[in-house]
């Protein structure tokens, strides 16, 4: 009886042991899983953030352009300048210029007078721009940001096609 005993008692500590490690195998393969996923989506994201899908979503003023006010006009300037003259060689410098571009948008958001279809279509010009700053100033590779930052200036660029 005494080695019946000892026997199942070795023998569920054994399985026990077994349980545990196909427990913590489990628990690995979820948590891989979950990265795997978490990066997957942030790629999507960032795929999402180098096109310029806004420009099918943009409509034209009957008249050719629309009109924008002064400070809007003067803040993507800023923005084309601070593209054109800021060195783009680390991260530090494509996170320096995403500050830079972010003060710039700020600017235009804050003296923002314009109204209707005009201002209307500024937002369908801002918004993705918008997230691509957000998206430079958060971005982890060189190689991310200097995609980003080709997608930004594209989308100023842009902007005088749709706005005077």
């Amino acid at each position: 009886m005494k080695y019946l005993i000892f026997a199942m008692t070795l023998f569920a500590f054994v399985g026990c042991k077994d349980n545990k490690k196909q427990e913590e195998i489990i628990k690995t393969e979820t948590v891989n899983q979950s990265v795997n996923i978490k990066n997957n989506k942030q790629s999507d994201e960032t795929l999402e953030v180098y096109k310029n899908t806004w420009i099918d979503e943009i409509k034209v003023s009957d008249n050719g352009k629309w009109s924008a006010n002064k400070e809007t006009n003067e803040g993507v300037k800023n923005m084309l300048t601070s593209i054109a003259t800021n060195r783009t060689n680390s991260l530090e410098n494509y996170q320096d210029l995403a500050e830079q571009l972010s003060q710039h948008k700020n600017y235009i958001i804050k003296n923002c007078t314009m109204k209707g279809d005009s201002h209307d279509n500024l937002h369908v010009w801002l918004l993705p721009l918008m997230a691509k700053i957000e998206a430079l100033s958060e971005t982890k590779t060189v190689e991310d940001a200097s995609k980003i930052k080709s997608s930004i200036e594209k989308n100023i660029n842009a902007y005088s096609d749709f706005f005077e």
